[in-house]
């Protein structure tokens, strides 16, 4: 009897096999070229062309003219709907056909009026099933449309994916015709494939790398691509291999389909809501031929798009997320950026998604799904404990640039002490393809072995959505629990972390932030984006608290509860996390500043409602008011004239806590502004409080404490000293500022106007000169001391129009400290000011907000901001950044006029005695004037809070309830207090609450005659429901 000869080369057998079902190689006689049977043309195809994103409806109305595949169109971001015609030939009956497409561009497939299948070749979607198996009783002829964008899965980058986009690039469709699809070849090139990458990836060290070699070669024996009866032998010898099962201790991965879809990235808003519905009508066809598959999704707004277009698709998300299989996640509006966002920002984020999802599907979600932003800030857990979420996934930090994260699964514990149970999928991405490759380096890559023996494996295209395909489903099929490789089951969010908790007794903690060590230059980059951003969490504050005070004070005012959601949701989306870090293109950061400009003109106009609704002016000898919308007693000077008017017209005032009072113009400091210059160019400036001195650039020469003359800046620097640095990333343009720019410093010294004395003192002393930081770009300041200030403001405005440069100002200090302290959501943290480790010298640049603090025992200095993110501290030089010029994916980022503000406060004692928290909201938070009002007013305070630690946040509406208000409070010093809550308002009663507003089931919260007496934990965020009388 013949015996086949016993090959044992590896590399030739591996070949052999890899060539047998090569799209490349040897088609004509492999198995890949049989894929495709007998074809067949459309009978017609038309196409019609429109710079618009138009509905179906008004499509279909439009004249098309008859289109040649090949054609050119264009030019990108417009749309080519097409027509097809086409009838099935009767000698196909029995067999799978297909329309087969493959083109450039976004498709998405119509048929009677509704979305059926998206189209992305670069999703690996060519093709859309017509018949499983063409029978008579079936319709021959039919009528398809297929709307095509003109731009690719990411975008239109010129010459690589995050370039600026080709604005005139064309288009094209290759192919477009009937095709009879070989199913019974699709599931034997699946089996080769799957035991192809099974011998490479286990290699020539293990047993069982070498009978998958050894099956995949006897398969090709078996199997002859031109006769269809030998696949059934062929693919038996694959069953028997991938049916070897697992021991019970192997490693479990849990497979959910994902399609993680950014909000704006290289593509702008509009783009995403067609990416969302061809994304997701494809998961439907698959989960309605796919009974077992369950997919994860997150964004309620994309959710609100999705039902806003394309209603019929989201009645049927709707019945399978009822069925338990399209699972929404992550609970907040948009996948916000983590580091960015305010405090009551980030509760937003949750509110309005958990209250979405709630609505429309009838659960909240139980886990926070953040798989791609930059950074995770540490009151992240407490937040998601208080809108009722105990878990959180994501996969970012596995591209730190300097070190490896220690963990997968853990517990990640906030700075007030909330743990939330976090898991990083092993396998580094949030977009597997269900290959052998996932499986193998979830379990190789898992740093939490011995301690966690289950893990997430999210599969499909995704950023630029797409999603699972059948294929990525088939490869799971085959080898759910197959020896040599984890098991896999097709699961869900609460099934992985329901089998995590249970066996979570020896899992690690991490304790604070989750601090990303690359992309630090999107703290930075698109200076108008960051800027708008805070103006707007700052306009919605003012509104809500004016417009709840008048809604108290005045029976006819009425709250403008929709108009602030919707105001509230164009600021949450901003703040999704390409565009509010600035790595967006150009159309993206437009489309922000108009959101951005929509919430200022309406915000102004719902404040001067809600302030002419709280004063009872309009008399002869009415006057002006001012109000306070921040929870302490404010002195300030203010002005009474319109922006940019000189000399404009001053006043100091004092206004009580969330209060107003009426202006007398003839208050007088207690210590005047004085202002001299001296012979040799530098000018003095002092209120009683602080003296400075400025050199003819605008540098601090000093700056001391008056009462105790205690000098700020380090001896032989100067501060507020700009800098600029070469700024040219490894890749990653928009999103990276990289260590070694400190070596390219050149400080700005060339003076286009010294410091002139433009305010000689009294209320207001200012100063103004003017910087040449090239041929392109200047720098004009205006350094204001203000009476009874305790800190030196920098008004700046920057023409700018640099390539490649990072523009930074610096304040050398008499300070030594080993950590300067930032603010974040809800409280601060701190870093380090050294490098000894790589750890300390991957936060090189660091993201704070309002205000940061340098400071050693009984003495600080704290530089405070209006719109900036950015900061860096090292030994004892605090800087701010301020501006960037990154080329790509915009690539006029940041080129303009800015303005801003920063400042500069040193202190005696700690920056939490010396009420820096305070001083920074004063900054942000404009004493706010109101017109016509009675002279008679009298001061009046609607909140207060006993102590200086606790900030009263927020003062809202509450969201179910016309007659009851929601305040929110924080610990803002990292220790324990116990405070009062004492307001004017006609209380009935009050509850604690959580952050979605639900009240706390043990019970109200007592009401004394001082007030509402409560207690906090360091860094605590406490609310309360108060239900007025």
């Amino acid at each position: 009897m013949y015996h086949q000869p016993v090959l044992k080369n590896r590399r030739t057998l591996l070949e052999r096999a890899e060539k047998f079902i090569s799209d490349i190689y040897f088609t004509d006689c492999n198995l890949r070229g049989r894929l495709y049977g007998d074809t067949c043309p459309l009978q017609s195809l038309s196409s019609f062309l429109t710079p618009k994103r138009i509905p179906f409806s008004e499509a279909v109305t439009q004249t098309f003219q008859p289109y040649t595949v090949g054609d050119s169109f264009g030019p990108t971001w417009w749309t080519c709907w097409f027509k097809l015609s086409l009838t099935i030939p009767d000698k196909w009956r029995g067999k799978e056909v297909h329309l087969r497409w493959e083109s450039d561009g976004e498709g998405m497939v119509w048929k009677d009026g509704e979305p059926v299948q998206g189209l992305t070749k670069e999703g690996e979607k060519t093709s859309y099933i017509l018949t499983e198996r063409f029978q008579d009783g079936e319709p021959h002829s039919m009528t398809l449309y297929v709307e095509l964008a003109c731009n690719g899965l990411f975008g239109a980058g010129q010459g690589s994916m995050i370039a600026a986009p080709d604005p005139n690039r064309k288009f094209s469709v290759q192919k477009a015709d009937l095709v009879v699809f070989n199913r019974d070849v699709r599931e034997l090139l699946t089996d080769f494939e799957m035991l192809v990458d099974i011998i490479k990836l286990l290699g020539e060290g293990d047993q069982r790398g070498f009978q998958a070699l050894f099956t995949a070669n006897e398969m090709v024996n078996l199997c002859d691509p031109a006769n269809p009866s030998t696949f059934p032998a062929a693919r038996n010898l694959a069953q028997k291999f991938f049916s070897q099962r697992n021991g019970e201790s192997q490693h479990v991965v849990h497979a959910m389909g994902h399609c993680h879809i950014d909000s704006a990235w290289l593509w702008p808003y509009e783009e995403t809501i067609r990416k969302c519905g061809r994304s997701w009508v494809t998961v439907i066809r698959l989960m309605e031929k796919n009974p077992n598959f369950i997919f994860t999704c997150s964004q309620a707004q994309q959710f609100q798009w999705v039902k806003e277009w394309y209603p019929g698709l989201f009645s049927q998300i709707q019945r399978f997320v009822q069925k338990g299989r399209f699972i929404p996640v992550g609970g907040t509006w948009v996948e916000m950026d983590g580091n960015l966002p305010s405090g009551e920002s980030m509760v937003r984020q949750f509110l309005e998604g958990q209250n979405f999802f709630k609505a429309e599907f009838g659960n909240y979600c139980k886990e926070f799904w953040l798989p791609d932003t930059f950074g995770y800030s540490a009151q992240l857990p407490q937040m998601m404990q208080g809108c009722g979420i105990t878990r959180f996934l994501t996969q970012k930090l596995s591209w730190n640039l300097v070190n490896t994260f220690p963990h997968n699964t853990f517990f990640w514990e906030g700075i007030d002490g909330s743990r939330v149970l976090t898991h990083f999928p092993p396998g580094n991405s949030y977009e597997m393809k269900g290959k052998v490759e996932d499986l193998v380096n979830t379990v190789k890559n898992n740093k939490d072995k011995g301690r966690a023996n289950h893990s997430a494996v999210l599969f499909g295209f995704g950023d630029g959505g797409g999603g699972p395909t059948q294929l990525m489903l088939d490869r799971l099929e085959r080898v759910w629990d197959t020896d040599g490789l984890p098991k896999v089951c097709m699961s869900s969010p609460e099934g992985l972390f329901r089998a995590l908790q249970d066996d979570s007794g020896l899992l690690c903690t991490w304790s604070g932030e989750l601090f990303l060590e690359l992309h630090n230059g999107t703290y930075t980059t698109q200076a108008k984006i960051k800027r708008g951003n805070r103006q707007c969490e700052v306009l919605l504050h003012d509104v809500e608290v004016s417009s709840c005070l008048a809604m108290c004070q005045n029976k006819t005012f009425s709250y403008p509860a929709t108009k602030l959601q919707e105001m509230w949701r164009l600021l949450l989306l901003n703040q999704f996390h390409d565009v509010l870090p600035g790595s967006c293109i150009e159309m993206v950061v437009d489309d922000a500043l108009v959101y951005y400009k929509e919430v200022e003109s309406s915000g102004t106009r719902l404040l001067e409602e809600a302030c002419k609704a709280l004063v009872s002016g309009g008399q002869a000898d009415a006057c002006t008011a001012v109000l306070n919308t921040l929870a302490w007693e404010r002195t300030e000077v203010v002005s009474l004239t319109e922006e940019g008017t000189a000399p404009p017209k001053l006043a100091l005032v004092k206004v009580p806590s969330v209060g107003l009072a009426v202006i007398q113009e003839d208050v007088t400091p207690s210590f005047p502004v004085t202002i001299t210059t001296q012979a040799n160019g530098t000018v003095h400036m002092e209120n009683g409080i602080l003296r400075a001195v400025l050199d003819q650039r605008g540098c601090l020469v000093s700056l001391s404490l008056v009462n105790t003359n205690r000098e700020a800046i380090a001896d032989g620097c100067l501060g507020n000293q700009f800098v600029v640095f070469d700024d040219v990333p490894l890749y990653w343009d928009a999103w990276d500022v990289m260590d070694y720019h400190f070596q390219t410093r050149k400080p700005v010294l060339e003076v286009v106007k010294p410091a002139t004395v433009m305010s000689s003192g009294g209320l207001r002393g200012s100063v103004c000169f003017s910087l040449r930081v090239s041929g392109h770009s200047t720098i004009t300041q205006e350094v204001i001391l203000d009476a009874e200030c305790p800190y030196l403001k920098f008004s700046t405005q920057v023409e700018w129009a640099e390539s490649h440069k990072f523009l930074k100002v610096e304040f050398p200090v008499r300070v030594r400290s080993p950590n300067a302290t930032y603010e974040i959501q809800f409280g601060h943290l701190q870093r380090p000011t050294h490098r000894n480790t790589s750890w300390d010298w991957a936060r090189f640049e660091v993201w704070g907000h309002k205000w940061a603090d340098l400071s050693e025992h009984g003495f600080g200095v704290a530089v405070l901001n209006d719109c900036k993110y950015g900061y860096s501290c090292h030994q004892n030089t605090l800087t701010l950044s301020l501006l960037r010029a990154p080329k790509a994916p915009d690539v006029h980022a940041d080129m303009g006029s800015h303005r801003f503000t920063y400042a500069l406060m040193p202190h005696m004692g700690c920056f939490q005695e010396a009420n820096v928290i305070q001083c920074a909201y004063n900054l942000n938070f404009p004493l706010r004037l109101m017109p016509k009002a009675a002279s008679h007013q009298q001061p009046w305070s609607a909140f207060s809070v006993s102590g200086d630690g606790v900030i009263l946040e927020t003062i809202k509406q509450a969201e179910a309830q016309n007659n009851a208000l929601v305040v929110r409070l924080y610990e803002s010093h990292g220790g324990s207090a116990s405070v009062t809550l004492s307001t004017r308002l006609a209380l009935r009663e009050a509850w604690h609450c959580d952050l979605l507003e639900r009240p706390d089931p043990k019970g109200g919260v007592p009401i004394t005659s001082s007030g509402i007496p409560l207690d906090f934990r360091p860094f605590q965020v406490r609310s309360l429901l108060l239900h007025l009388e």
